[in-house]
């Protein structure tokens, strides 16, 4: 794809290009202008490399300055890199003494350069060393990205253990994040009384049947009432432009979006975002078809489902609609990319019930059994939202093609199943090992020439909007924050109900609100979005920068706790039951020679309740 440099500081894409071109990384920026997250901190799996720039968790690549490297298989092809450059200088270092000697006269001796000779050529074996001991490890059923998530995997859970070690509420953060995030399911018991009842209903519901689904009637109220401006009759509709002006910006309020729109935000975002980018007319969607089923898809969202509702599916929407309009993927994806992108985002937690997956697999639900456990909702998603589509005058994409529509599909399906939170980790992984991989071996250039790595950009870009709150303004972030807690309590409360062990974070006589949010932030959101702000470098540092600014304000709004009472000789029984993570035997002997960890400060210890930044490598 023809790529050419933009200004000064960064590099963008021709805008004659035709879409499906690849996109300039950008390598000149410093990581030291922001606080890091832990991905940049030591790791010990490369304290027993044998060059001093490998054992780092970051390596400083060569090609592009102050950039850090932080994937194993990256690390590798860039140490490769140096390696072969290495050999280059000693090959020609030989020709020229070869030269020089020649040349000199009988009795004459060359200039002693023996010992950087060696020198050199000792640090290149052991590069290559390091090199060869790092592929040899390979798993040849895994793929390279995998190297990275287990990696980062590992760290994390390092830094969730010495979290959890801090306090009560710090053990049940750690605890939240990692059911959540690291695909680590939770098996529990189930009252017998309850089984029994729940196997009694199930029989009474074929499993065929695509649960949730209602019959509405949308299209003949549309037709005969005309289309309203935007897209849905309210008294209201002053206020509602005014709110609308911002559809292109990030931060806009969806919540005076749906307060304006009779509660119908998602109706009301998604035909002002397909007017915007002119989808309608592009793939002839008739505007009384698409409203029929945006107004079909907004009644499958559970108003009374706090969080996971229509208001949460708009923001969602809008987030990916504003994310496509970065800069940096100028005229990268097609019309038929973006279209199932915001479609996806749409449709991605239609019939939400209000509970996460491991609730519905922990109480046998018919979704859990008919997914087989397998990302339970984002499957009912997929399968309510598609359905939908069956409905009378709600085929939108009715005009399109057979390729197309296929092509739709399974774009749709891959980005709505990447919303399931256990994938988050190896989402990351996938897209920080594509990214610097490229800067390593292609100059800095992402082509994005097959569907592997669009499609990893796509998901990763829902995946971002579908994380987004912590990067809005801290108005609209309070609020969203108000609305999950109560999402997760429910839960907690039917847990409770049935005798069932509480699920982290769904306890609201022992949840701490703050600690939760700062912890969201350091863990998870910071290490995506700074991954996200490196591909679209500098189009996402202001988003960085309220990111930040929001952890700053849940950091000190974390209560001070009274002093902690003089330490016996033996360990409390409240330290008993705090939440271990597992090791292998392999980690546990790294554990033990690792101290670099040992001594940072957690940035959630309940005896601060200041800003508190987490440590980092003095090397990095």
């Amino acid at each position: 794809f023809d790529l050419e440099n933009g200004p000064p500081g960064r590099g963008v894409l021709d805008p004659q290009a035709s879409p499906g071109a690849g996109l300039v990384l950008q390598g000149s920026f410093s990581h030291a202008q922001r606080r890091e997250s832990f991905l940049y901190r030591s790791d010990s799996d490369y304290d027993l490399s044998p060059k001093a720039m490998s054992r780092n968790s970051s390596i400083a690549s060569d090609l592009h300055g102050e950039d850090m490297i932080v994937t194993p298989f990256a690390q590798v092809l860039a140490s490769l890199r140096t390696v072969r450059s290495n050999l280059t200088h000693l090959q020609d270092r030989t020709g020229i003494k070869r030269a020089s000697s020649s040349s000199l006269p009988s009795g004459s001796k060359a200039a002693p350069s023996e010992d950087a000779h060696q020198k050199l050529s000792r640090e290149t074996l052991e590069e290559l060393d390091w090199c060869l001991d790092q592929l040899e490890t390979l798993q040849t059923r895994h793929s390279v990205s995998e190297m990275a998530s287990n990696k980062f995997r590992r760290m994390l859970s390092r830094e969730l253990s010495h979290l959890s070690e801090t306090s009560r509420s710090g053990n049940q953060v750690s605890e939240y994040i990692s059911r959540t995030f690291l695909d680590k399911q939770h098996e529990v018991e189930i009252p017998s009384g309850l089984a029994k009842d729940k196997e009694k209903e199930r029989r009474k519901r074929p499993m065929s049947q695509i649960r949730g689904v209602r019959k509405l009637p949308h299209g003949s109220s549309l037709s005969a009432a005309g289309i309203p401006r935007f897209g849905v009759q309210t008294d209201r509709e002053g206020l509602l432009a005014k709110e609308l002006e911002d559809t292109n910006k990030w931060g806009l309020n969806v919540f005076k979006v749906a307060e304006y729109s009779g509660n119908r935000p998602l109706t009301v975002l998604m035909y002002s975002i397909f007017q915007e980018r002119d989808l309608m007319k592009t793939f002839r969607i008739p505007a009384n078809t698409f409203l029929t089923y945006m107004l079909t898809l907004e009644d499958h969202y559970h108003p009374d489902v706090a969080y996971h509702n229509s208001i949460h599916a708009a923001d969602v929407a809008q987030s990916t609609h504003v994310l496509l309009s970065t800069p940096a993927l100028e005229a990268v994806f097609t019309d038929l990319e973006i279209m199932a992108a915001i479609f996806a985002s749409a449709i991605h937690d239609v019939d939400h019930p209000g509970v996460s997956n491991q609730f519905l697999i922990n109480t046998n639900s018919e979704l859990a059994l008919m997914y087989n456990d397998a990302s339970v909702l984002e499957n009912h998603h997929l399968a309510v939202g598609f359905k939908l589509l069956q409905e009378e005058n709600c085929d939108i994409f009715q005009n399109l093609s057979k390729k197309q529509r296929q092509s739709l599909r399974k774009m749709v399906i891959d980005m709505v199943l990447a919303t399931d939170m256990s994938k988050h980790m190896n989402l990351l992984a996938d897209l920080k090992t594509m990214v610097e991989t490229k800067k390593v071996t292609n100059l800095g250039v992402l082509l994005l020439d097959n569907y592997s790595d669009r499609i990893q950009v796509l998901q990763n870009m829902v995946h971002c909007a579908d994380l987004s709150n912590p990067t809005k303004p801290l108005e609209l972030y309070r609020q969203w924050t108000d609305r999950i807690m109560v999402e997760f309590f429910g839960q907690g409360d039917r847990e409770r109900e049935r005798g069932m062990e509480i699920s982290p974070m769904c306890d609201k006589h022992t949840a701490s609100v703050e600690k939760s949010q700062v912890g969201f932030i350091d863990f998870i959101a910071h290490p995506l979005w700074e991954t996200w702000a490196d591909l679209v470098h500098p189009d996402a540092q202001e988003i960085l920068d309220t990111l930040e600014d929001n952890r700053e304000w849940y950091q000190s709004m974390i209560p001070r706790s009274p002093s902690p009472p003089p330490e016996g000789p033996r360990a409390s029984p409240a330290n008993a039951d705090k939440f271990q993570f597992e090791l292998t035997l392999e980690e546990e002997e790294e554990a033990e020679s690792d101290t670099e960890l040992e001594g940072a400060e957690s940035p959630l210890d309940e005896d601060n309740s200041g800003s508190k930044t987490p440590a980092t490598d003095d090397s990095e």
